[in-house]
């Protein structure tokens, strides 16, 4: 695989702490996508390994396209060498099952062709990069973590010999457990803080504005819902979730890198319907995002937490989060990740599916510069997630970030757990 750095040391000065830090973080991502490219073996690298997606080549051009366009493009109105490429290169696809793409290999440029239109506008960004307006430089930033997670997806559905191995200390070899009791816990009625207040710092268009609900008392599962738990179900005739696989009479766990025995305490990772399907057998439902965030971030007073531990940043002792495993880790880890109700890993090892549609909040305004990003989305045919995954970054673990996917996608590292009244 190419290497697409260019310029490592020759980033421009940055002017304020807090700016600075961004554009840290922006090279310390840039410097993480690229590794990531570099799992696939170049061969590959024109295939779809999911079908509702773009090749994996789209996406080597497509987040420099993106810094591009809203770094120097939307926030400083430079024009671009190469209009062409950032079309092509602009905007993904909603994976929508209805409506595959139909592009065949060929009709993507070679891949030195695309490394040039990468490094010539890296060249552009890092030159101008303190010039650019703080909002484009975050926005850059957090769309290439988001797409570190969402390349994961993909690179999990490769084949395992496509990929280039990690070493011996990543194996999840052997991991297996019995099922364990998933105990219900007791939400007291109380205020859900949601959304973001504008104070400042950076927030994505749906984030905004920060508001108060008063939620009714509920139960909640202590634990996310565990694939020993899920095989009840299984067992009662459900189809497998996409990442089990059965041989003869034995089940196993498709991981990022080997398939190994079915690990019955780690979350089960499943769609929105599968999620829905298994509440309703149990006679259960699941959280609305409201519920969630009062059950996450909520305490017995009027205060809320910024995290479900309290309000100290995350680090890797507290959840399996911010690129710390390829895959889950039992349900029951990380004690210290617990909400003031008691609720374990609401943030990390696995997106959480909600039964709230994605929709925006009173007084929404699209952002100027990605009018698009959310608004294109509120169709009634997505539907909201909290919490993150083992590939999200820290930075989107805020309280107030809201992910949100088709009810049917399959791909996610999403789980969920059951409430009732």
């Amino acid at each position: 695989m190419p290497t697409f750095a260019t310029a490592d040391t020759q980033h421009p000065p940055a002017s304020g702490c807090l700016i600075k830090s961004a554009h840290q973080e922006l090279f310390l991502a840039r410097d993480k996508s690229d590794r990531l490219f570099e799992i696939l073996l170049p061969q590959f690298l024109y295939d779809r390994p999911i079908a509702e997606r773009h090749r994996v080549v789209f996406y080597i051009g497509h987040l420099d396209a993106f810094d591009f366009i809203q770094i120097c493009r939307e926030g400083l109105g430079i024009a671009s060498r190469e209009p062409a490429l950032d079309a092509l290169f602009q905007a993904g696809i909603d994976p929508d099952s209805g409506h595959l793409p139909t592009d065949v290999p060929s009709d993507w440029p070679g891949l030195e062709r695309i490394k040039a239109y990468v490094n010539q506008t890296r060249e552009t960004v890092d030159r101008l990069l303190e010039e650019a307006p703080a909002d484009a430089v975050h926005m850059a930033l957090e769309h290439r973590l988001m797409h570190l997670e969402t390349l994961a997806y993909m690179f999990h559905n490769f084949p395992h010999e496509t990929k280039v191995q990690q070493p011996p200390s990543a194996s999840i070899t052997g991991v297996h457990a019995t099922p364990l009791s998933n105990e219900w816990c007791t939400v007291g009625a109380g205020d859900a803080i949601l959304g973001k207040a504008r104070d400042g710092s950076f927030g994505w268009d749906n984030e905004y504005d920060e508001h108060r609900v008063t939620v009714p008392a509920f139960r909640m599962q202590r634990f996310k819902v565990t694939n020993g738990e899920y095989l009840r179900f299984v067992d009662d005739g459900a189809p497998l979730p996409a990442f089990w696989m059965r041989s003869g009479n034995a089940l196993y766990y498709r991981g990022m890198f080997e398939t190994i025995p079915l690990p019955l305490d780690w979350p089960v990772y499943v769609t929105q319907r599968e999620a829905q399907a298994y509440a309703a057998w149990l006679g259960k439902d699941l959280p609305s995002e409201q519920q969630f965030h009062r059950a996450a971030f909520g305490t017995h007073s009027q205060y809320g937490r910024q995290y479900p531990w309290g309000n100290s940043p995350p680090d890797a002792n507290l959840g399996n989060f911010d690129f710390k495993r390829w895959d889950p880790e039992p349900v029951t880890a990380t004690p210290g990740n617990e909400s003031a109700f008691g609720m374990r890993q609401m943030v990390g090892n696995g997106w959480e599916w909600t039964s709230t549609q994605f929709t925006p909040f009173s007084g929404f305004v699209a952002s100027p510069h990605y009018p698009g990003y959310s608004a294109n989305f509120f169709d009634g045919q997505h539907f909201v997630l909290k919490g993150g995954s083992p590939r999200t970054a820290a930075r989107l673990l805020r309280r107030s970030f809201r992910n949100w996917f088709r009810p049917d996608y399959p791909y996610v590292y999403a789980t969920f757990r059951c409430v009732e009244k």
